[in-house]
């Protein structure tokens, strides 16, 4: 397999994981690997990357946030 062939992986500095049950659901924030604390909306992820120290122009880019068990509109438990 040559490398342009290979798939690209991404290694973003926030990951923000599934949703857990609560009231209201949340989502954990990890950056750089270390749990920053909880997220309840989308807002709530960019002010935990800027206390950080991180600039997220565009939460969809994948080499900036990976967002596990849904993406930036998934807050309820399914």
């Amino acid at each position: 397999m040559t490398e342009s062939a290979s798939p690209y992986i991404s290694n973003p500095r926030i990951v923000v994981l599934a949703v857990q049950p609560g009231d209201p659901p949340f989502r954990i924030v990890e950056i750089d690997g270390a749990v920053v604390g909880q997220a309840r909306t989308m807002t709530d992820v960019l002010f935990h990357a800027a206390i950080a120290g991180i600039t997220v122009h565009d939460l969809d880019d994948p080499d900036v946030v990976r967002w596990v068990g849904g993406d930036k509109y998934t807050w309820k438990v399914h």
